[in-house]
């Protein structure tokens, strides 16, 4: 009974495969040129995800949730503990999340920080990945997280940082990139310690080697 309330105003994940979120509308000149984007406040342009390249998507892995392709959508119980802990004592959630959850905060849920959201997320996550393959799911999240500023997506990411389609992007551009969605501001190359993303980007390539996407 109590447990109720969470179910009743859950959102739907079915929304996620339609983009149901703001795009940007792309403003050309008569040449074809791309004069501007207007956006609500999030700027995106979605991608396919065979049009990501495979490092890209090696790199968000290794170091946001390296078990991607294994678990069900939340980590072994040990994960869902040590998160709904760090929630009630407001501690930083340490890695206890799967880039599924991920994907169902930042475009299903609010930021708040309590118990009831984070049940919310947890059911949200098993339930996306009853309805979608890990592939679609990556791709989702590959195309919505923040990556700092108005840069929501990666192919946004990629334009923004790099003046380049996602597709160009070099190893070493892609491991800056997958390591921004933690700590945005943070990690920054434009930030005020444009340091923290050297090390956030040697710290992604190493994560890599370890898991045998790429040899030292």
């Amino acid at each position: 009974g109590s447990y109720m309330f969470i179910f009743k105003d859950l959102p739907s994940p079915a929304k996620l495969g339609r983009y149901e979120i703001p795009l940007a509308s792309k403003m050309y000149d008569r040449n074809g040129n791309l004069l501007y984007d207007i956006f609500a406040d999030q700027n995106r342009s979605p991608v396919p995800l065979s049009a990501i390249p495979k490092y890209v998507q090696e790199a968000t892995i290794a170091i946001e949730d390296k078990e991607f392709y294994k678990h069900k959508g939340i980590n072994p119980i040990g994960g869902v503990l040590r998160a709904i802990t760090a929630t009630v004592t407001r501690r930083g959630l340490q890695g206890g999340s799967t880039i599924t959850q991920q994907l169902v905060k930042s475009a299903l849920l609010t930021n708040e920080r309590t118990i009831r959201r984070k049940i919310k997320e947890l059911i949200l996550a098993i339930w996306v990945e009853s309805i979608y393959p890990k592939d679609k799911i990556l791709e989702l999240y590959l195309n919505q997280v923040p990556y700092g500023g108005t840069a929501w997506g990666i192919e946004t990411a990629a334009e923004k940082y790099f003046g380049k389609s996602v597709k160009d992007l070099t190893l070493a551009e892609a491991a800056l990139l997958a390591g921004l969605p933690q700590a945005p501001t943070r990690y920054s190359p434009f930030g005020a310690n444009p340091q923290y993303s050297k090390e956030r980007q040697k710290e992604v390539l190493r994560r890599m080697v370890e898991d045998g996407y790429i040899s030292p």
